[in-house]
This record gives C-alpha cells, sequence and structure tokens, in this order.
C-alpha cells in the first residue's frame, strides 16, 4: 500500500514539474517577445545604419561642433539683456551674485521679483524667513542683498489712482430715452 502512495506522489510530482518547466518556458518567451518589441526599432536602426566615410565622419563632426557653439550662446545662464539677468529676471547689479546665492537657494527668484517692499519691509521679511522658514544669519551680506531689493523691488508711485474724494454724487436717470 506504501508503494502505491509513493508512486501516486511521484507521478503527481513529476507532472507538476513539467507543468512549472512550461510556465517557465512560456514565460520566458513572453519576456523576450515583449524585450523585442521594445528593442526592435533601436536594434533595427543599429543594423541599418549608415557606415561613414572618413571624409563625412570629419564633416559629421565639425557640424556637430558648430551646433554645440549655437547651442552654448543660446544657453548663456549669464546673459544680461536690458539689465535683466537673463536666467532670474532680476535686475543686474554688482551685488546680483550675492543675491542668487543667498535668495535662489531657498525659493525662485520670482518671488523676489513679484514683491515690491521698502528696506524695512525687505528686512521684516528677511527677519521673518529667519525666524519662521530656518534662514541662517546673513552677517556682512545683510545690508549689501537689502540695499539691492530697496534699490530695485521698492513700491513705486505708479499704478493705482488715488481714492476719490470729495465727489458729488448724482443718480443716473435711464427712464429717458434718446
Amino acid at each position: 500500500m506504501r508503494n502505491k502512495h509513493k508512486y501516486k506522489k511521484k507521478a503527481f510530482d513529476d507532472t507538476w514539474s513539467i507543468f512549472l518547466k512550461v510556465i517557465y518556458i512560456s514565460l520566458f518567451f513572453i519576456v523576450l517577445g515583449f524585450g523585442y518589441l521594445l528593442l526592435e526599432s533601436p536594434i533595427n536602426s543599429y543594423v541599418n545604419r549608415k557606415v561613414l566615410t572618413p571624409a563625412e565622419l570629419v564633416l559629421f563632426h565639425k557640424n556637430a561642433e558648430i551646433r554645440r557653439n549655437l547651442q552654448r550662446k543660446d544657453d548663456d545662464w549669464d546673459r544680461i539683456e536690458n539689465g535683466i539677468h537673463v536666467r532670474t529676471g532680476l535686475y543686474a547689479d554688482d551685488n546680483l551674485d550675492l543675491v542668487i546665492g543667498t535668495c535662489t537657494s531657498c525659493h525662485s527668484s520670482k518671488l523676489i521679483a513679484q514683491n515690491k517692499a521698502t528696506r524695512v519691509g525687505w528686512k521684516n521679511m528677511i527677519k521673518w524667513m529667519q525666524e519662521t522658514q530656518g534662514l541662517a544669519d546673513l552677517g556682512k551680506s545683510e545690508p549689501i542683498i537689502l540695499d539691492y531689493l530697496a534699490k530695485y523691488y521698492a513700491p513705486k508711485d505708479t499704478g493705482r489712482r488715488k481714492n476719490l474724494e470729495k465727489i458729488k454724487w448724482y443718480v443716473l436717470d435711464l427712464s429717458k430715452e434718446m
């Protein structure tokens, strides 16, 4: 009786082993198929690539150098146009690098440009950042930064009109036709 049981168990184990092998082989071919679908284009472009002659290769490298030089000119991050530092949008000044290094390590330069305050107002904002946002003491840099901010990002008198005062109001009668 025991031999029969061992035989059934061995037959079951053999069947299960064959089943798992079929599953593994199927998974292998599925992964292989997906790999081919993902890599078909790169493989074909490599296999069907044009082999350049030495003269064409020299020309290719010259053109690549020209493209890199043009790109460098366009990507010049320290470019100044009309008195504005292109990358940050801040006014160009001798102290611009100090302001960029100190302020934009925590927030965007746009946050500076969109705000307007007096020197006292900027000092209060710096104090607030030190108390609540973890800004370190600026030391000797603080007066320089405050001068820059007060010079370029101070409130302007232009814009909103003054409040209307001492106006004699009247009721517009629209019931009369013209």
